[in-house]
């Protein structure tokens, strides 16, 4: 699967350009799904009310932590522990707002607090690449907004799944966790320091699973980074 590319112009009005974000969000968005109904049908397995489970995606609105958040609920893990992991798993997106500050900083606040709530993998992989001159928050609102929408569907339809059907999650449902990333990543595959950052994930992390290293999302995380930027900063010298 790859991801719409295309770029939005400035004579498109509000509504083309909201619905051409949309669109080209929505591949990510179907990719997602399984995700959802996964997320949907483990809350109410964790004991959550059918409000509480659609809580988590209407307001945490963040996959993998809402997986982790289910889990640690059911295993009695209090306040605390819960907002610290949630803090460590999305840490990532102070890199994301980072890298996207130039085009996000002019607009007024109600613009950035309404796309730093949109703002997941999905659409940071979808706007980075546009230049600050091509970037629209039309079409960034349009791309996040559906996302968001069909996450919380997928949800919805999860959390009474998992009223009616037993065992859901032995479906094969989190695939749709790896398939997701796989689908950001590889069409962002261009540049040697990227190739060589993605590679040293994959190396590092099948390699320290195997030997029952603890720690070892966090582990090969770092060292892909690492290797990343060693890669790039020997590039900008030679």
């Amino acid at each position: 699967m790859t991801m719409m590319t295309e770029v939005p112009h400035a004579s498109d009005t509000r509504t083309r350009l909201f619905f051409r974000g949309s669109f080209a969000m929505m591949p990510l968005s179907i990719a997602v799904l399984p995700w959802g109904l996964l997320a949907g049908s483990f809350a109410v397995e964790s004991g959550l009310s059918v409000m509480e489970s659609q809580a988590l995606s209407a307001i945490l609105f963040a996959g993998s932590a809402q997986l982790v958040v289910t889990g640690m609920l059911k295993a009695g893990a209090g306040l605390f522990s819960l907002l610290l992991t949630v803090f460590f798993i999305t840490s990532r997106h102070f890199l994301y707002s980072v890298s996207m500050r130039s085009k996000i900083s002019p607009m007024p606040l109600r613009w950035r607090l309404l796309l730093g709530f949109l703002l997941t993998d999905e659409l940071f992989a979808l706007l980075n690449h546009q230049d600050d001159a091509r970037f629209n928050r039309w079409y960034a609102f349009g791309a996040g907004f559906s996302f968001y929408l069909i996450w919380n569907i997928a949800t919805l339809v999860g959390i009474i799944a998992g009223h009616t059907i037993p065992n859901l999650n032995t479906l094969g449902l989190d695939f749709a966790i790896a398939a997701t990333f796989i689908a950001i990543v590889v069409p962002n595959m261009k540049t040697l320091p990227v190739k060589i950052s993605v590679l040293t994930g994959l190396v590092m992390s099948v390699l320290l699973n195997v030997y029952q290293v603890e720690g070892s999302l966090v582990i090969a995380s770092l060292s892909a980074m690492i290797a990343g930027y060693m890669t790039e900063t020997f590039m900008e010298r030679k």
